[in-house]
């Protein structure tokens, strides 16, 4: 094996396994523990974080910021991966902002002249415009770390002009029109409800010894997580039934909350279906306005009656 093929599979070989001896690496390489001694100084100068302790139950290990191994790329894969996080870069709030900078840095200074010529050409012809909100939102890394790792949180939220401390355990973390969104177990509902991140005002880790809930089957990624959300009692429901047309189908397809109601025909038109928290009407009033003659509320009457009186709020405000 030549010298560059082993430090490859070297560097792939810590990086997988984090915890390691000299004498391991060397039985498994088939080489002498000094070839490597000099192959791990090696790593470490080409910026592999190695840490080495000595004693019995000594050796080497990779710290947590692991290098990746070289991976090649075409030049159409180069493109797209440049632009896919280029898009982020409206976003003032990122879970790993400086991270996607410095790989977007990293990842344009390395391409070929040629590449580069063309994604500049680029740069100019293809957006992904995101709303400007003058929102903060400064506890996405953690939120996010929580969710991936099954951790409590204790944060101190605003909902309604009041503040209050709560538990939760989050599910992840989602934009849209730009603002940031967390679903979560809330410890002190007793179910999953969704916070939006800029009314979070602190958030740490929770030291009270409460234990975290397997929530690993739920996921940004199924259904079942926008069932979750609306754990409402039976009684407190109503029965939502909402025809809309073609542009209101649209409309509805860019809200999440909107998975398990959205029924769509061949025409393109569809409705809204399902039982809703009679505590939602007032919410499903505004959405609704804002589709105009897109939308037709045939059920709840209250809802209805809730679009009536927001009209006529309206109507009095402007005559």
């Amino acid at each position: 094996m030549s010298k560059s093929k082993r430090l490859l599979d070297l560097m792939m070989t810590v990086n997988r396994r984090r915890k390691f001896t000299v004498r391991e690496l060397a039985d498994e390489f088939g080489v002498s523990t000094r070839t490597i001694l000099r192959d791990l100084q090696e790593l470490g100068e080409l910026g592999v974080p190695l840490y080495s302790e000595v004693g019995p139950h000594g050796g080497y290990q990779v710290l947590n910021e692991r290098i990746l191994p070289p991976i090649a790329f075409t030049e159409a894969v180069a493109v797209a991966i440049f632009f896919a996080s280029h898009a982020l870069r409206h976003y003032q709030y990122l879970p790993f902002k400086e991270e996607s900078l410095s790989a977007l840095h990293k990842f344009y200074n390395y391409m070929s002249g040629d590449v580069r010529d063309r994604i500049d050409e680029m740069k100019n012809r293809i957006d992904f415009v995101t709303p400007s909100r003058q929102a903060e939102f400064p506890y996405l890394s953690i939120l996010l770390e929580a969710a991936t790792d099954q951790k409590v949180l204790r944060i101190d939220y605003e909902s309604k002009g009041q503040q209050s401390c709560r538990a939760i355990q989050p599910v992840g973390i989602y934009a849209s029109s730009g603002l940031w969104y967390c679903p979560a177990y809330c410890f002190v509902r007793g179910d999953i409800r969704v916070f939006r991140c800029d009314r979070i005002h602190s958030a740490d880790y929770d030291h009270s010894g409460l234990a975290p809930l397997d929530l690993r089957h739920i996921h940004l990624g199924n259904k079942e997580i926008y069932s979750a959300m609306e754990q409402v009692p039976e009684e407190e429901r109503v029965k939502l039934h909402v025809e809309l047309g073609k542009a209101g189908v649209q409309s509805c397809e860019a809200e999440l909350w909107s998975a398990s109601l959205l029924h769509r025909r061949e025409d393109g038109t569809g409705w809204l279906e399902g039982k809703v928290p009679g505590s939602d009407l007032r919410f499903f009033a505004r959405f609704v306005m804002g589709l105009g003659n897109g939308a037709t509320v045939h059920e709840p009457p209250e809802l209805v009656e809730e679009l009536k009186g927001m009209l006529a709020e309206m109507l009095k405000k402007y005559s």
